[in-house]
């Protein structure tokens, strides 16, 4: 296929052998080819950042940033709606983009689609929102705490739901009045990038307001550490973003990390079992498992077990897998064949350290087939790491107190889940869980972007973003006192 497009924003493939500035430049760090997952054919061709253009792009967004927080808010506001109406627009050849450049179902990237177009009006919103508070003081003065914005923000997206994770950080980070410097993973960089700038730049954004630059580990430091960059937000493996958080660290930056996750979804013996196994089967095969929400550990009764094994092997068994932007299926390949590679090791060392292959287990090129492990123990690789593909594993428990503590037992702490007849069991089951997010009656993989988003352990630093969190995350309080004039001091 043609890396251009006839219509809207992607007309032309601007983006080609370049990077972003506000306008389209040739960097330094020279040229990248994207590939499609499902074809292993040249997709497009981007330019590719090295530390010279990051530095280049956080001084210019630095430039641009006292005169983008001093803008008037409610053309802020604008810009964002007219970003989100150029996105609708154009949505059917938007999600058909994302679902070729990511390898997921046309569904998924639909979704994606929408959801960009939703966050960037909630950022119109925000741009409105009151932004401070005034606070009790003695008679004569003023106290009021303000937020503003850190300066210029630094986001380093992820592959798997590129456009919403990118997003979702660059748009509040925007309307809080900081500008950006915006990495998205190579593998994704139009999704992940130009998709968002394109739409911007339509509706006015200032050149040197946003920045994207696709580029590697190189980039990813250099913008970690570059003294303009006051603030990092990270979404990817927990592997990089310790790196990531050291050193945002050392230079005394505000860092926000959404990592990995290893997440457990708990399915009590008085379960209805056919509902049960359509949300771990979703959970656990939505976008190939290759979310950080996904239900990598499914605790099942033993009970219950064996039958939920069998539902989920029949649904694996039926689940068409291929590519996505040509066929009707329900899984689509992984992001390449490395990935795939890792997860059918991960398989392998399972069965062999115990567990029974019940269904799937097959590697084809990127693609892999929905897979069930049962016997699943702690002392596996199946419990231990996250698959980032389309496993389902099963483990199975006896008691309440031995499902809270096999769900407890990793060092990742995002997302959990309880399915119960039985809402008030399930609740005080959930509470005692160590995680970030959770769901009573549902599966692991949920995010309505206008709820706090966030994990603990391994799966982040604590932070969140979305929703009432975006304040919190992209400003800072400063305390402001006025009096009429300087009252006299002892001294």
């Amino acid at each position: 296929m043609s890396n251009t497009s006839t219509a809207g924003l992607l007309s032309g493939a601007p983006w080609t052998g370049r990077i972003f500035n506000g306008d389209w430049a040739v960097p330094t760090g020279g040229k990248h080819t994207v590939i499609e997952p499902a074809t292993g054919t040249t997709m497009t061709e981007v330019g590719m950042a090295n530390a010279a253009d990051i530095a280049m792009a956080c001084r210019s967004a630095k430039d641009a940033q006292a005169a983008w927080a001093a803008t008037d808010p409610r053309e802020k506001s604008r810009i964002f709606l007219d970003a989100a109406s150029a996105i609708d627009a154009d949505a059917a050849a938007l999600a058909r983009y994302v679902a070729r450049e990511t390898g997921g179902i046309l569904p998924k990237a639909q979704h994606e689609v929408r959801e960009a177009a939703f966050i960037l009006r909630r950022a119109a919103a925000m741009a409105v929102d009151s932004q401070g508070l005034v606070l009790p003081s003695t008679p004569g003065r003023l106290s009021y705490a303000r937020r503003v914005p850190h300066g210029v923000v630094g986001v380093i997206s992820p592959f798997n739901f590129p456009l919403i994770l990118s997003i979702r950080a660059v748009a509040p980070a925007l309307a809080a009045g900081n500008t950006v410097v915006l990495k998205p993973d190579p593998r994704t960089p139009v999704t992940g990038g130009f998709i968002t700038a394109l739409a911007l730049r339509q509706a006015g954004l200032p050149a040197g307001v946003l920045h994207v630059l696709a580029g590697g580990g190189d980039a990813g430091e250099a913008l970690c550490t570059d003294p303009h960059v006051r603030m990092v937000a990270f979404t990817g493996s927990t592997t990089v973003g310790r790196r990531v958080g050291e050193l945002a660290g050392k230079h005394l930056k505000k860092v926000a990390l959404e990592l990995g996750g290893k997440n457990a979804l708990i399915v009590l013996e008085d379960a209805d079992l056919d509902l049960a196994a359509s949300n771990a089967a979703w959970g656990a095969w939505l976008h190939q498992g290759q979310i950080c929400m996904a239900s990598g550990r499914i605790l099942a009764h033993r009970s219950i077990a064996p039958a939920l094994v069998e539902k989920l092997a029949e649904k694996a068994r039926h689940l068409p897998v291929g590519n996505p932007a040509t066929d009707e299926v329900a899984l689509g390949p992984l992001i390449n064949e490395q990935q795939c590679q890792r997860v059918a090791r991960i398989v392998e060392d399972s069965v062999a350290q115990g567990a029974t292959l019940v269904a799937g287990g097959k590697a084809d090129g990127a693609f892999y087939s929905p897979t069930v492990l049962s016997g699943v123990t702690p002392k596996m690789r199946a419990f231990r790491e996250e698959f980032f593909g389309p496993v389902a594993s099963v483990i199975a428990f006896d008691t309440d107190e031995e499902a809270i503590a096999l769900a407890n037992d990793t060092e990742y702490g995002l997302s959990a889940a309880v399915i119960s007849a039985d809402v008030g069991r399930a609740m005080a089951l959930g509470e005692q869980l160590n995680t970030g997010l959770l769901h009573i009656n549902d599966q692991t993989v949920a995010d309505e972007c206008v709820n706090p988003f966030g994990g603990c352990g391994d799966s982040g630093n604590g932070g969140a973003v979305g929703g009432p969190a975006d304040w919190d995350e992209f400003a800072h309080w400063q305390w402001v006192t006025i009096k009429r004039e300087p009252p006299r001091y002892p001294f």
